[in-house]
């Protein structure tokens, strides 16, 4: 991974629930010189300053701002060695709603944290994706789409010696805001859950290692890959019965804009992937380097034309024991809830 002592970084959306992750890591193995945390929330900077406290981390420095404002970023960017893009509006039912507000924050805002960090000559940008940027169905993942092609094209416009960004594409994160796994929990008290399809699956990973899967892009990006990390798949039905065994199961229909499976590699850019042992790197397909000399010195292997990376035929599979171990903070409500659902059906 990256050596961070000394750097000067900056986190978009920092108040999130990666940037929190990202901020105890990063405040636990390394000693930057300035951790920023940008972002529009002051209440929630309020909070997050209860957590990592300026006085007891003279690096940190927490600064309010939006990305919709270029000239906000231009000031935060000063002298700053590595962004890392996680703002974004993201709620999909809300994007639908008002369709504006998410091409304002995350493709416009996406196209300002460009510009600023080559003006500021940034030297390295990572910005987070998501799997629905992959082949989208709603128009969040049609955003994300967009500003995934903005963060690769973006190396076109620094230039071969300026600033290098990539781009990393991952799962549902186990813990994050808008996880089914506090609506499951208070819905189990009801005996009945909640179950779009029984048929659907999701890539699944931790807050930990979305953030360790970043840190070590962070190292070895060149400047226009999309980093996929090779993880676990789980069924909505086992997800369901690791938070609430027993109770019944409602079928009540995929959501508008849901899809049944989430795809992180398309079959259309399977041509420009390499697969590596832990995971793939979608190569661009315009850049100032030569993918043949990208592939001999960090190995990997071409993936076949119309390969597919799916949730529903990947070959790493949580059980339902393992998903109660990834759940992590929402475990032991799930164990006592388990305790009590032995005792009511041993009478």
């Amino acid at each position: 991974m990256i050596d961070l002592n000394g750097k000067d970084i900056l986190i978009t959306g920092g108040t999130g629930s990666f940037g929190k992750q990202f901020t105890e890591i990063v405040l636990d193995r390394y000693e930057p010189n300035r951790l920023i945390i940008l972002s529009r929330d002051e209440l929630k900077q309020a909070k997050m300053k209860q957590r990592f406290s300026p006085k007891e981390h003279p690096c940190l420095r927490y600064f309010i701002g939006d990305v919709r404002e270029k000239d906000r970023l231009d000031r935060a960017f000063s002298d700053v060695d590595i962004v890392i893009h996680a703002a974004a509006l993201k709620r999909v039912p809300a994007a639908e709603y008002n369709p504006i507000e998410p091409i304002k924050t995350n493709v416009m805002g996406g196209s300002n944290v460009i510009e600023a960090a080559i003006d500021r000559d940034v030297d390295r940008v990572i910005a987070l994706s998501t799997d629905k940027g992959a082949n989208p169905v709603n128009l969040y993942g049609a955003t994300k789409l967009c500003a995934d092609k903005l963060f690769v094209a973006g190396n076109n416009y620094s230039g071969e010696n300026g600033t290098r960004f990539s781009v990393v594409r991952y799962g549902n994160v186990v813990g994050s805001r808008g996880s089914v796994i506090p609506f499951f929990l208070e819905k189990r008290e009801t005996g009945t859950l909640p179950i779009t399809d029984p048929r659907m699956t999701r890539f699944w990973i931790t807050l930990e290692q979305s953030v360790d899967f970043v840190l070590t892009n962070l190292e070895r990006m060149e400047g226009g890959e999309v980093f996929v990390p090779k993880i676990p798949s789980m069924k909505i039905t086992d997800l369901a019965e690791a938070i609430a065994p027993g109770c019944d199961h409602e079928v009540v229909g995929i959501r508008p804009g849901e899809k049944l499976h989430e795809v992180m590699v398309p079959k259309n850019v399977a041509r420009n992937t390499l697969e590596f042992e832990d995971h793939f790197a979608i190569l661009p397909a315009f850049q100032d380097w030569d993918s043949d000399s990208y592939h001999e010195e960090n190995g990997g292997t071409w993936c076949e034309d119309q390969f597919k990376y799916s949730s529903d035929t990947n070959n790493l599979w949580l059980s339902t024991e393992e998903i109660r171990e990834m759940i992590g903070p929402e475990k032991v409500a799930i164990e006592e809830y388990r305790e009590r659902a032995s005792e009511i059906h041993s009478k």
